[in-house]
């Protein structure tokens, strides 16, 4: 699963954790003594990919979660529960210490929107979808350009382009049905 948003997190030991269950980018606070240098590229996260705060479920993390929620408006949530983030002999409390199926729900739940947390769309669905390999493909990859601005191109390059771009199986298949429609209408 990839992560369209930057996920803050507090250290080294979350960012590992947070990338054994999903294909994210982090930035760190290196605890709660956040600095100006690091509000700034959580601000500059949040312009450019968005933000999703993930911090411990104690006082610490809930306090470095409400300062950034202040200085950064927007930033989305995901939280854990003390259960699913205590360490293995009971003692200490994190992101570091949840599996990586509870650290993917939680992310899940931080209600991302579709085009940000959603199946990559395969080489197998631009077949489907009549994009490459058959009959007027090249009119529909022109008329998907077009429809989802980004431009023309090759059967090869559309896959790399739609991942560049980021564009969703839902604003693909909305964009399809677009297509289609145009095509029964002549």
């Amino acid at each position: 699963m990839k992560i369209k948003e930057i996920i803050v997190v507090e250290g080294k030991d979350d960012t590992t954790a947070i990338k054994r269950a999903v294909d994210a980018d982090t930035i760190e606070t290196n605890g709660s003594a956040l600095n100006q240098d690091t509000i700034e590229k959580v601000k500059l996260a949040q312009k450019t990919r968005g933000v999703i705060i993930f911090t411990d479920p104690d006082y610490p993390g809930e306090k470095i979660r409400k300062t950034i929620t202040e200085k950064v408006p927007g930033c989305k949530h995901a939280f854990l529960t003390k259960e699913v983030a205590i360490s293995k002999n009971g003692k200490k409390l994190g992101v570091e210490h949840a599996e990586p199926n509870v650290i993917r729900e939680a992310l899940k739940d931080a209600q991302l929107m579709h085009d940000e947390i959603s199946e990559e769309i395969t080489q197998e669905d631009l077949l489907i979808a009549g994009l490459i390999g058959g009959p007027g493909a090249k009119e529909r990859r022109i008329q998907l350009g077009k429809l989802l601005k980004i431009g023309y191109t090759n059967g090869k390059q559309l896959h790399k382009r739609l991942m560049m771009f980021q564009i969703s199986k839902e604003t693909f298949a909305a964009a399809l049905a677009v297509i289609g429609r145009e095509e029964q209408n002549g």
